[in-house]
């Protein structure tokens, strides 16, 4: 097998876990958002710290935070905040808009490249961008009120992204820098939760540990976050940006199945309209960055 097929292969793999995840947040949606969240971020640490450990490069990821602490500590609260929004939107019964806010995702870091990095449009992409805008106006206005979920997670991704994009670290090292950064926070919601302080929030305590298989799911939460992230990685090595961009789609796809067909979620007219906007859009700008990747691609031939 060729390694741009084992890259598509490997990217389809990622999406299908990503967007199949929301099956599995709804399994354990008995357990608050910031108890799963607090077990995600810890067992992350381990399953990551465990990898790293083993290839010699953990040292790399407390490098990382003593060199760039600011920058690890802005990454590491908006993957906590997008982490934490997708699991209070599976739990809530918003998923629709959880994958409204991954397809809008790519339009919003196009936006937030304009603004931060003074990067140029195109005319698609500006098109592109301006309907993305005026579906969720189409969604404002027929629901009145505003998919805040899914512009929340689209910003805290694509503010993530931007912080990513000047790390100059592995995906492995700053994902495993931003969680070792979180654990004591994880840990201390989680010894409040599990000890004295539980009565006074009105439970008798923490899930884990109540039935052998609420724990086996919370703790898997680690190998949740780590398996696709390693296939992320391995795919955008062996393929160009506009396959994985083109690929990615598939995530807020199978998000959106899911809420529709297996979580019976209403699914509006107005939500149609706003869906074909944003479909529409991202059709656009996908042919804008097929076009621009063969352009690149062509101009050392013809030099």
């Amino acid at each position: 097998m060729q390694d741009r097929t084992k890259g598509i292969a490997a990217m389809v793999a990622t999406c299908v876990i990503w967007g199949l995840s929301s099956l599995y947040y709804r399994l354990i949606d008995e357990v608050p958002p910031l108890e799963v969240l607090s077990h995600r971020t810890l067992w992350s640490a381990l399953f990551f710290g465990a990898i790293l450990l083993a290839q010699g490069q953990l040292g790399h990821a407390f490098a990382l935070l003593a060199r760039r602490p600011r920058a690890v500590a802005l990454a590491a609260l908006m993957i906590s905040a997008n982490w934490f929004l997708f699991i209070f939107s599976v739990q809530s019964g918003h998923t629709l808009e959880a994958s409204l806010g991954y397809y809008i995702f790519p339009l919003v870091a196009v936006a937030l490249g304009v603004l931060v990095f003074r990067e140029r449009l195109s005319r698609g992409q500006g098109v592109a961008v301006a309907m993305a805008a005026g579906a969720v106006a189409v969604l404002t206005l027929g629901l009145g009120v505003a998919p805040w979920i899914a512009l929340a997670l689209a910003g805290t991704f694509g503010i993530y992204g931007l912080v990513k994009k000047r790390l100059v670290a592995g995906s492995m090292v700053s994902v495993t820098a931003e969680v070792l950064l979180l654990a004591p926070l994880a840990i201390g919601w989680l010894w409040a939760v599990h000890g004295g302080h539980a009565a006074e929030m009105g439970r008798p305590g923490g899930w884990f540990g109540q039935s052998w298989q609420v724990s086996a799911l919370l703790a898997f939460s680690g190998v949740l976050t780590a398996v696709p992230l390693m296939l992320f990685s391995y795919a955008s090595q062996r393929i160009g940006m506009a396959t994985l961009g083109l690929v990615q789609y598939l995530n807020p796809t199978l998000q959106f199945l899911c809420a529709v067909t297996v979580f019976a979620q209403p699914f509006t007219p107005w939500h149609g309209a706003a869906f074909g906007l944003i479909w529409a859009a991202l059709a656009l700008y996908s042919f804008e960055a097929i076009r621009q990747d063969r352009a690149a691609r062509s101009r050392p031939a013809s030099a």
